[in-house]
């Protein structure tokens, strides 16, 4: 039997794919598309937007009772709590509707809001006015608002079913294959309760010898056994708009619950959805930038033999060429959360996103942090300008949603074979990789630290305060006394001074404005059923004491214990760790840190230092970031070739340091886990 009209027409007024359409044709035809350059990306345009960010995340925001996290995030009091510290813009994290539909019935999302189905705001978080109304505040002190694009997939909301029933040009939207009835013997069958099964890669293989599909990927993202062994799955008997019964097999680089996008289909019509969904999102809710998540997943091809080409495909670069360019073209940024090589970050920046997050030297940063050495930290560094690749263009970051990602792709597959030189030895990609991740991984989880948890092949779920005390050697977070609270707070803002005293944006979370220890495992076991331990270290703040006295957020996160208190009682305290982010920041607006250009990776003798040298835009001179990543004291003599000399000053104590000698030398003096600050003062010419 066919299905009733009604239902059908029902889903096309849910779908994305029409949305998209309607808004589309707001556009065409008008003069506005025309206003804006937007070829090539404009990182330092977008920095001059909004430089120091906070992320948040919806499920974990504790509101007042009775009111949404939207009206939480549009808060006055909070809002002047972030502007005293100096925050220029918020990314709120998805908050569109985001699940499946089972007939008319919504089902949950199954990854943090990032299955969207649809351009409403999910209920859950709000309403649209009140995202606007978000928007508006955070205008009125200097902010912008920042949103997402999801690019590589949707949710199984109405354009996922209206493809699995074969419906017009929806199942363009899809990687998604019909499979011959005489076929069907292939695929698993499909457990009462469930609306699809993941193919093991023996059916992969036999699928792909059949030429229905490409094959297996380079890597399964999320892989668990026996939950999701391959990137792809096999759904039941669908019938179709036509009355024919089909079964289908569809990629889904994430969750089995997140289709992925064809981007090269003659219809077109994933770029119609995602540009769509971006449009409304600038024009409609008012963000001046969007993230670009999962954006180098956009093309997928099948090889001659082996896996199939999944990663540093040109289609995502065309892709993102597109819909970044689109972005640029009416008005806004974007920014990309790019885990793949370098080759890939610079890539996709020529004319893709305006930013990308620093997953270049992020996992570095904290890997120095744990060895008390910068030796691999400033082999990134030195990396990342050898792919041409500016600091500038980056979003150095502390906590966000996801694990601390320890995949360092850029060793694992164009560089696998590469040679790195590293503490006096040669290495291979691939053996320089296992071996920083066997170090993280010992001092990270695991006995050394059983709060923080393995994220399958990925990474650590774990919160900043969390490596700080894995580094530390803490293995008890209910033992932590007064004395490690100061040092971890220490710790925490010399990673605050890392991302922040270089060029590019600083972003940091709620989680990090309140010191959030992870959950314990215990309190949010019913959301891990599936291996995805990250909920441990999302749990619930209160940035403006907005309900003091709530255990768990409107969403069921329980409250994380937090080592520094709400962002609002820390702001009466000036010795309190948001006191001194604020301190911080306000020396990085007053020299324009983040549009500085960096100059000098300098070799050190100390291990656990790090130097960062920049020159400082509108002739006020040179500034170095000079940090120890070790608990013990230690001097040094600098060599700065090149660079004037002139007097040397504590930019954040506001101090006279020393002198640059005319051979370009200074001495630096640094306590355990400090950070400073140096300007070079440029001498006045003599008469």
């Amino acid at each position: 039997m066919t299905h009733e009209k009604h239902y059908v027409d029902w889903l096309v007024g849910q779908s994305m794919l029409k949305a998209a359409r309607d808004r589309a044709r707001l556009y065409s035809g008008q003069s506005r598309q025309w206003m804006h350059p937007y070829a090539v990306g404009r990182p330092r345009d977008a920095i001059a937007a909004a430089s120091v960010w906070l992320t948040v995340y919806p499920d974990a925001i504790i509101t007042e009772e009775g009111n949404s996290v939207l009206q939480a995030l549009g808060n006055e009091k909070l809002w002047q709590g972030l502007s005293e510290i100096g925050v220029q813009g918020i990314h709120t994290g998805p908050l569109k509707r985001a699940g499946g539909l089972s007939g008319r019935n919504q089902t949950p999302s199954v990854d943090g809001n990032f299955d969207r189905i649809s351009f409403e705001i999910d209920p859950r978080y709000g309403s649209e006015a009140q995202l606007i109304n978000l928007s508006r505040i955070a205008s009125a002190h200097n902010a912008v608002t920042i949103d997402d694009s999801i690019p590589s997939h949707t949710g199984k909301g109405a354009d996922f079913r209206l493809a699995e029933m074969a419906y017009g040009d929806y199942p363009g939207i899809y990687h998604m294959i019909e499979i011959k009835e005489e076929d069907w013997t292939l695929l698993p069958d499909v457990p009462e309760g469930r609306d699809a099964f993941n193919l093991t890669p023996a059916i992969v293989d036999e699928l792909r010898e059949k030429h229905y599909i490409v094959g297996q990927l380079q890597r399964v993202i999320f892989f668990e056994p026996g939950v999701k062994e391959t990137d792809w799955s096999a759904t039941g008997p669908i019938v179709g708009v036509d009355g024919r019964i089909r079964r289908w097999v569809y990629l889904h680089y994430f969750k089995e619950g997140q289709p992925s996008l064809n981007w090269l289909d003659p219809s077109f019509a994933a770029q119609q959805l995602i540009i769509g969904d971006a449009l409304h999102a600038v024009d409609v809710l008012g963000a001046r930038m969007l993230r670009l998540d999962a954006n180098g997943f956009l093309g997928v091809e099948r090889r001659m033999s082996g896996t199939a080409w999944s990663e540093s495909h040109p289609l995502s670069v065309t892709g993102n060429q597109l819909l970044g360019g689109m972005i640029r073209k009416v008005g806004g940024f974007s920014f990309q959360e790019l885990n793949l090589t370098l080759d890939d970050i610079a890539a996709m920046s020529q004319g893709g996103a305006d930013l990308s997050y620093d997953f270049i030297t992020r996992p570095a940063y904290q890997h120095a942090l744990l060895t008390g050495d910068t030796e691999f930290l400033r082999l990134m560094l030195h990396q990342m300008h050898e792919f041409k690749i500016d600091p500038a263009s980056l979003i150095h970051a502390l906590q966000n949603h996801d694990e601390l990602t320890l995949e360092l792709v850029h060793f694992w597959t164009l560089h696998a074979h590469d040679i790195y030189m590293y503490k006096g030895q040669t290495f291979p990609g691939s053996i320089l990789r296992e071996h920083i991740r066997e170090e993280m991984y010992e001092r990270l989880a695991g006995e050394h630290a059983p709060y923080n948890l393995k994220f399958v092949t990925n990474g650590v779920s774990c919160t900043t305060v969390s490596i700080i005390t894995a580094a530390l050697g803490i293995k008890d977070l209910g033992l932590i006394d007064e004395s490690d609270r100061s040092l971890i707070q220490k710790i925490h803002l010399l990673l605050v001074m890392y991302n922040a005293m270089q060029p590019g944006v600083f972003a940091l979370s709620g989680w990090d404005l309140v010191g959030a220890l992870p959950l314990s495992a215990e309190l949010v076991a019913e959301m891990m059923l599936d291996g995805d331990t990250r909920w441990i270290h999302r749990g619930a703040y209160d940035l403006a004491d907005l309900n003091p006295k709530a255990s768990i957020s409107d969403h069921g996160m329980p409250r994380a214990k937090s080592l520094y208190g709400s962002l609002s009682s820390q702001l009466e305290n000036p010795d309190s760790f948001a006191s001194m982010v604020k301190k911080i920041l306000a020396v990085r607006q007053s020299y324009a840190i983040a549009a500085s250009r960096q100059i000098l990776i300098p070799d050190v003798v100390s291990p656990a230092l790090l130097l960062m040298v920049h020159e400082l835009p509108a002739g006020k001179g040179i500034q170095i970031t000079a940090l120890n990543f070790g608990p013990n004291p230690l001097t040094e003599v600098l060599h700065l070739p090149g660079i004037s000399p002139g007097p040397v000053v504590d930019m954040i104590n506001e101090r006279l340091e020393g002198d640059l000698t005319e051979n370009g030398e200074m001495t630096i003096s640094l306590d355990g886990f400090e950070g400073l600050s140096l300007r070079i003062v440029n001498r006045a010419p003599s008469m």
